[in-house]
């Protein structure tokens, strides 16, 4: 079966098209299709396991780390914005 390739990050919303490292790994090591290098690593999401609301806050405070407005940070990180991602849709 093919897997699917997605355009964003389906942890953060991250276009992957911007992560310098390609995407996260998967256990044996390939790229994942699916999550950025920020939020997965190894096959496992970095920081644990998360609710959506506490992924919001280190998602927001990553941003502004990494060179982005408040505004920006706090506009992209709302829970509802990345309610519907794959990872949070349970």
């Amino acid at each position: 079966m093919k897997q699917q390739n997605y355009k964003n990050c389906q942890s953060c919303g991250m276009p992957l098209s911007k992560d310098k490292q390609g995407g996260g790994t998967e256990k044996d090591g390939t790229k994942s299709t699916k999550f950025c290098s920020y939020c997965y690593t190894n096959g496992e999401f970095n920081g644990g396991i998360v609710t959506l609301k506490e992924f919001s806050e280190i998602s927001r405070v990553g941003m502004i780390n990494g060179g982005k407005s408040k505004f920006f940070a706090w506009l992209f990180s709302r829970p509802f914005m990345l309610g519907h991602l794959e990872r949070w849709k349970n």
